[in-house]
């Protein structure tokens, strides 16, 4: 695997506080799964958890990933500290509640031009605003929108049709900085069904993974959100017969395939390539 931050169909979060979990969490079909230090572990926690979260991070896995507090606060600072000194930088750093891509900044200077892919939550109002300098900034590989405190700021439930307009706006800046784009996760835990309609019509909208808050979501995430073996050979058609075109927008399956097409298709075939060598890393 190249670089993990295009690799996030799924992200599948564990507390810091039950490092038990990690192990588990690991034995699902996760794309990465991600240590969370910040909202799922009380004040209480913070030192042992950031503490069994190093400890973690330094045995390797290339699929963990960390999520730190929030870098305008104590412990934020403290957990960016640590994993700094600790030279266990994992391949992504999740930040949440950022709000300006000075916020990037920091983070990124911190790490001395050897920072991991980091992956900004958009969860507040003035985040959205800045999305767009956020998603650009520099060392940024891919978004996530953090749902629960956006709902919370609006005054709405923690559903699809409320937060409808946020999602455009952030898949607009991802879009706009060519960077992953993560939904936040369904927290209906006994409702399958709706977790596939709302992975669906995220993917519809233009995000490329969805995050996770236990195993059993994890599969039928991975079937929403990664191409099927029919999507990668209709695209790998595609591009055999754009390719014989030189180019040139030609027919295909009735349709006109042309550039902007061909597009969306390569980016099924890189997915696909990701999978293999995801395949190929766990054998």
């Amino acid at each position: 695997m190249t670089n993990v931050a295009n690799d996030v169909a799924s992200v599948l979060f564990v507390p810091g506080s039950k490092p038990e979990r990690t192990s588990k969490a690991l034995a699902s079909a996760a794309r990465v799964v991600c240590i969370d230090l910040e909202d799922s572990v009380p004040a209480s926690d913070k030192v042992t958890a950031r503490a069994a979260a190093l400890a973690a991070l330094a045995a390797g896995d290339r699929r963990l990933a960390l999520r730190i507090n929030g870098i305008k606060t104590r412990a934020g600072l403290e957990d960016l500290l640590a994993l700094v000194n600790a030279n266990v930088a994992p391949p992504l750093l999740l930040v949440p509640m950022v709000e300006s891509a000075a916020e990037i900044a920091v983070v990124t200077a911190a790490f001395d031009g050897n920072a991991p892919a980091i992956v900004p939550l958009i969860e507040t109002v003035k985040g959205l605003r800045a999305a767009h300098e956020i998603a650009a900034a520099p060392g940024v590989g891919a978004m996530m929108f953090g749902g629960g405190d956006f709902a919370a700021e609006l005054g709405v439930a923690l559903a699809w049709e409320p937060l409808l307009a946020a999602r455009g706006a952030f898949i607009l800046a991802c879009a706009g900085a060519g960077v992953g784009a993560i939904d936040v996760p369904f927290i209906g835990l006994d409702d399958q069904q709706g977790l596939i309609a709302e992975t669906r019509a995220a993917k519809q909208l233009g995000f490329t993974g969805k995050a996770a808050i236990h195993p059993a979501q994890v599969d039928a995430i991975n079937a929403v959100m990664l191409p099927t073996a029919e999507e990668i050979a209709e695209a790998q058609q595609a591009a055999q017969v754009f390719a014989a075109a030189n180019g040139a927008a030609v027919r295909f399956k009735g349709r006109m395939l042309e550039a902007p097409i061909m597009r969306r298709y390569r980016r099924i075939l890189d997915q696909s390539s990701l999978t293999n060598m995801r395949s190929e890393h766990d054998a």
